[in-house]
């Protein structure tokens, strides 16, 4: 199958893959390629260092300069704009370009603007009119100037209401809110875990986390061995737990409930309330060779046990 191009556009790279339309007005550079089934809408421009996966859309109005790697399936709205230099200058090139990459199945909504330099991660979601500024986590949805995280696709949100009872469905190693128990009188209230008990696990250390920029997003991994407990002591946040087949959300925004991380869980903390205090046990002390920190090599992994 060949490529269908439009009699107005110029295209002067050969490596345009079969299946790929190619509409008026569009020019694309010598060294640039471009896989198949693509569509390229009109009046866009592609330079030479650019490659473009397979089944790529890219709406009208969009150009694609060096440094910009486009992995399968992307979406890329009308109007968006990549840069690939921080500080521009006229007539003065830079020798190294910052690379851009967006990874498989990503989406970019009408109008963003992309800074050099930076991964929109695998399967992410960039809200129209945004601003990226940092690198995007996989399954993240981020809008906003500069784009922020509120969300992750096909999360499923599960609210404290429903730690009292988890689905029959769930195991020991699924992420599960534990109800913990709360002592309420005259002089105040008292909330208590004990190990092995409502903790569900022997605790071997825990570390507290506070003083968070309600922009940032922590967490991003998951261990091999180490099960977490987590508690938000004051203020709230939010947990997406993902294992690897789909993710749920949790918030957490009182001490008398619990989340129970196990292993090979990928774990995101965000959303933090200004007085978000978050108290995390665990089950093993710290180990970086327990940490999983590539969201693909935990794809792997967990694909691989199943």
């Amino acid at each position: 199958m060949t490529p269908k191009i439009h009699p107005s556009a110029d295209v002067q790279s050969s490596a345009i893959g079969g299946g790929t339309r190619v509409w008026q007005y569009v020019v694309i550079l010598p060294g640039a390629v471009v896989g198949h089934d693509c569509n390229i809408c009109a009046h866009c421009l592609i330079e030479n260092d650019v490659i473009v996966g397979n089944r790529v859309t890219v709406k009208s109005g969009v150009q694609l300069w060096d440094g910009l790697r486009i992995g399968d399936d992307v979406f890329i709205g009308p109007n968006v704009t990549f840069t690939n230099d921080k500080f521009p200058r006229s007539k003065q090139h830079q020798e190294v370009l910052e690379l851009t990459e967006i990874d498989n199945h990503a989406s970019i909504g009408a109008n963003a603007t992309i800074l050099p330099g930076i991964k929109i991660g695998r399967r992410a979601m960039v809200g129209a009119g945004s601003v990226v500024t940092r690198s995007v986590p996989p399954n993240a949805i981020v809008t906003g100037n500069p784009a922020r995280i509120v969300g992750y696709v096909d999360a499923k949100s599960n609210a404290p209401a429903g730690a009292k009872g988890e689905s029959s469905a769930s195991s020991d190693a699924d992420p599960r809110l534990h109800q913990l128990p709360r002592v309420v009188d005259m002089r105040g209230s008292l909330t208590v875990g004990e190990f092995e008990r409502s903790i569900p696990f022997p605790v071997k250390r825990y570390f507290v986390v506070f003083d968070v920029p309600s922009i940032e997003t922590r967490g991003e991994h998951a261990h091999r061995e180490c099960h977490q407990f987590l508690v938000c002591v004051s203020g709230q946040v939010s947990v997406v737990a993902d294992d690897g087949k789909s993710r749920r959300e949790f918030l957490l925004n009182r001490p008398d409930i619990g989340l129970h991380l196990p292993p090979l869980t990928w774990g995101i903390q965000y959303k933090y309330s200004k007085d978000a205090v978050l108290l995390v046990f665990a089950s093993h002390y710290y180990d970086s060779e327990d940490y999983i920190r590539d969201y693909q090599e935990f794809c792997e992994i967990v694909g691989a046990l199943a």
